[in-house]
């Protein structure tokens, strides 16, 4: 496919699938066959067994251990990562070059850095580049859009988030950590897996976050990355923010909620719980249940297909993706716990630097 290819609108998107983690069990891989004008036809792992299996399980046609095979088969016109984010940035690059459409997992990398790398190798590809924050398509969090908006609340003030929750069982094996909390491969612990949904939401609903920062610490010492994180951050709109988030809390201290507070009101929302959205204010205070869908990527993903095929637009984009990379940067500047092992900037992979976390401000 060429670059001028890449540009035409699609008739039919028909996918080849990098990685076949837990996350596309569910979530993302089966609404790509779902979604109309879309299949999913070939997927990628570099254990045989593994993805033979998966492609068994889930009706895929074609499997393979080798990522040069789908992303240069002829008859696959989109690329869906969903690879840990060490990866992102190397297949990315390898996409574009094929002039292949990228709809890549979140964070879309380890640091803004590698974000801005891989904007660049699709821009001068004139591929489109899709992030996989899936809230900017879900019901209950578009219903937080349309509130705000609607100036359910007024004129938006302050917003603050608390997210804590007890350490997984997983988290205690030292010899099989996740790769969430293993910095070298995810970027940080489970504030930037986790935070970084929360951030591109409210970029989505309050508009860019301008300046950014924050302490860190690892309280548990059950892993490498920081369990403990809180935050300060400015709006372009002149709001503030903060926040705080534990991930080595009591199970009595678990806690998942966004306040978002205006001269009229307030909204209460759950980042990850199936919570109702809460309006309090003095004209009115209403709750509206949410219900999340069986695949919670099928919303956007209907997005992804109609914007490749020329009928519509997606909302989240490898520019809004990246700048929720900017905020985390901001966030985890000077923290102890990230690697940084040199300057390699090539083709195959992107090793964290020194400098990749610049500072507090975003508009660097």
């Amino acid at each position: 496919m060429t670059a001028s290819d890449a540009t035409r609108p699609l008739k039919e998107v028909r996918w080849g699938m990098i990685g076949c983690g837990s996350v596309t069990e569910t979530k993302s891989a089966p609404a790509l066959s779902k979604v109309a004008h879309s299949r999913l036809i070939a997927v990628m792992s570099r254990t045989a067994d593994r993805v033979r299996d998966y492609a068994e399980r889930h009706a895929v046609p074609n499997w393979t251990t080798k990522a040069s095979e789908v992303i240069e088969d002829p008859e696959l016109n989109a690329v869906y990562i969903s690879t840990p984010p060490d990866s992102h940035l190397a297949y990315t690059r390898l996409a574009a070059r094929a002039g292949k459409p990228v709809y890549v997992e979140k964070p879309m990398g380890r640091t803004h850095e590698e974000c801005q790398h891989m904007l660049d190798a699709c821009q001068s590809a004139a591929v489109p580049l899709f992030v996989a924050y899936y809230r900017r398509a879900l019901p209950n969090f578009l219903k937080v859009k349309d509130l705000i908006e609607n100036g359910a609340i007024g004129t938006v003030d302050t917003v603050h988030i608390a997210l804590h929750s007890s350490a997984d069982e997983k988290m205690c094996d030292p010899d099989s950590l996740p790769w969430r909390v293993q910095p070298e491969v995810s970027g940080g612990g489970l504030f930037m897996d986790l935070a970084s949904h929360q951030f591109d939401f409210l970029d989505f609903i309050l508009g860019p976050i301008a300046e950014a920062n924050g302490a860190v610490a690892n309280r548990a010492g059950l892993y490498p990355a920081e369990d403990m994180v809180c935050a300060n951050f400015t709006f372009e709109s002149g709001a503030l923010g903060s926040g705080n988030w534990c991930f080595c809390a009591d199970n009595t201290n678990a806690k998942d909620i966004v306040e978002i507070t205006g001269d009229r009101g307030r909204i209460t929302f759950s980042s990850f719980a199936i919570d109702p959205v809460r309006l309090e204010s003095a004209a009115q205070s209403e709750s509206f249940p949410t219900m999340w869908p069986e695949h919670v990527q099928q919303p956007l993903i209907e997005t992804v297909v109609a914007s490749l095929r020329g009928t519509g637009s997606c909302p989240s984009t490898g520019e809004s993706g990246a700048r929720a990379n900017a905020v985390i940067d901001a966030i985890y500047r000077d923290n102890p716990y990230l690697n940084s092992n040199g300057t390699d900037l090539n083709d195959d992979s992107v090793n964290r630097t020194n400098d990749s976390r610049r500072g507090s401000s975003l508009k660097n």
